[in-house]
């Protein structure tokens, strides 16, 4: 294999080549979102620091690395315990690196020159970590400005930059992380091309497993599939997220796949599968769900539920556009489902009487997707200004704000059959007189059916970036077919 040029990430075979253009690109929009904002001194630079390497625990034992969000979206580098610095009037870039001792060529490898990384990243200057109070002081800057906010789907604040000296400059941590949050809402044309790659690469991996699964086997063969498809063919070392692959029942537990729950369930012949799983390329995402029967053959009772979430998802996106409020999205999925299951026999009345008292949120508790980019979650999705409403399912909505053109987003409606909230249901009278228990007693162990695709928001609509059999017939043929030629010990996957 040719060696990959500089300033290009590439992994080799049919991965992804990605020019560290892309990152100077966002460096040139974070200093011109800068450069607009009041109290905006001269002379300020942005220092960032890069993610830490860490151990497990009490252990020498490393955790496997990934690069942090924000530091990736600036530098996209890919080695640990570095900082960045962007001097805002020039836009120059500078990388500092760790200086590291000599040992580290005996355990670890090759001990680079600064040069490599000023060539490897594309940047105007590396020095080492050691020397940033000096180079720092050399630029004379008027004040740093560091990342400080509240990821507001996580709840948890950004890790501002640190280091020994620093109190030696004026800081500045308010500006900064409003900008980059907006930078990042907003993709270029080649973060595109990169999260097009991963919907892709992840699309095929999850069409792999479809073709595998058989009753008897366990949830976890499933995600390893997944997993070993994705790094094989994608270079993607890293999923998006902890893979959920519930069947049965488990299908209902909404992040199913953590530690607690770990994708041990046998398949039975009969279960209806909920496969959520997306791999990771050079830190950008995906986040697709699959859902189908186990053994090929939709139920009455699955296909009715399917096709009710296929047609939630279908008439969203097929509403989505710049401008549209996305709680209209959210309350658009909710109408529909509760239609098709007023159709199905298990709701009844009126659909506006039960949207008054939130029968919808008792079938799909969670928001209906989210924005994504280098977070599964991705920032943005409340801005200063716009507050979450405090409804059922609307209260877990990620994102509150109005869509934009080059957004990428998830569309995940679902409908399952939680015990927790039906039990609560059943016991409010205000909510129990819209359902039919006797028809409901047939779902009690349905489990649950979500459809999720990922998608970019276009100057007239959207751009689906997911491509997976979607439509029951699809679905059937493709497992029929799949049963016929293919054998899943063909590990290799040629």
């Amino acid at each position: 294999m040719a060696a990959a040029p500089r300033s290009i990430y590439w992994l080799g075979n049919d991965t992804l080549r990605v020019s560290a253009e892309l990152f100077a690109e966002n460096r040139r929009r974070l200093c011109a979102g800068l450069r607009e904002k009041d109290g905006l001194l001269p002379q300020s630079v942005v220092v960032l620091q890069g993610g830490e390497q860490k151990q497990r625990y009490c252990t020498d034992t490393d955790v496997l690395f990934r690069q942090e969000s924000f530091f990736h979206w600036t530098f996209g580098v890919t080695e640990p315990d570095c900082y960045g610095a962007i001097d805002v009037d020039s836009g120059k870039s500078i990388l500092f690196v760790p200086k590291l001792p000599e040992s580290y060529a005996v355990w670890m490898g090759e001990i680079y020159p600064k040069e490599h990384y000023k060539e490897k990243y594309a940047v105007d200057e590396v020095h080492y970590t050691c020397d940033i109070v000096d180079v720092l002081s050399l630029m004379k800057p008027q004040t740093l400005l560091t990342l400080r906010g509240q990821n507001t789907d996580s709840g948890s604040i950004t890790r501002e930059s640190s280091f020994e000296g620093i109190s030696r400059f004026q800081v500045n941590n308010t500006l900064l992380h409003p900008v980059m949050v907006e930078c990042r809402l907003i993709k270029t044309d080649m973060e595109l091309e990169v999260l097009r790659y991963t919907n892709r690469v992840s699309s095929e991996a999850h069409k792999m497993v479809m073709k595998s699964v058989k009753p008897g086997q366990k949830e976890y063969e499933m995600e390893s599939l997944f997993q070993h498809y994705c790094y094989k063919k994608g270079g993607m070392r890293h999923t998006s997220y902890t893979c959920i692959c519930g069947t049965g029942n488990n299908s209902s537990v909404l992040h199913y796949g953590h530690a607690g729950a770990p994708n041990d369930k046998t398949i039975l012949d009969g279960d209806m599968c909920l496969f959520d799983m997306g791999g990771e390329y050079y830190c950008y995402t995906s986040d697709i769900t699959c859902s189908f029967p186990a053994n090929g053959k939709f139920t009455p009772d699955q296909r009715a539920i399917y096709k009710a979430v296929l047609k939630s998802s279908r008439t969203v996106l097929a509403a989505i556009k710049p401008g549209v409020k996305w709680t209209d999205m959210h309350r658009l999925a909710d109408r529909v489902h509760l239609e098709e299951l007023v159709k199905i026999g298990i709701l009844t009345g009126n659909v506006d009487d039960m949207i008054k008292h939130h029968i919808g949120s008792i079938f799909m508790p969670h928001g209906l997707g989210h924005l994504l980019g280098i977070d599964v979650h991705d920032v943005g999705g409340y801005p200063e200004g716009v507050e979450r409403i405090a409804e059922p399912g609307l209260k877990s909505l990620r994102m509150g704000r109005l869509v934009q053109e080059r957004m990428v987003l998830t569309v995940e409606p679902g409908i399952y059959f939680i015990s927790h909230l039906l039990d609560q249901a059943l016991a409010d009278p205000t909510q129990s007189c819209f359902i039919n228990n006797q028809v409901l007693a047939r779902f009690r162990n349905f489990g649950g059916v979500r459809i999720e695709d990922d998608i970019a928001v276009t100057a007239d609509g959207i751009e689906l970036l997911t491509c997976v059999p979607r439509t029951v017939e699809e679905i059937e043929a493709f497992m029929a077919d799949s049963a016929k030629t293919f054998s899943p010990i063909a590990a290799d996957f040629k």
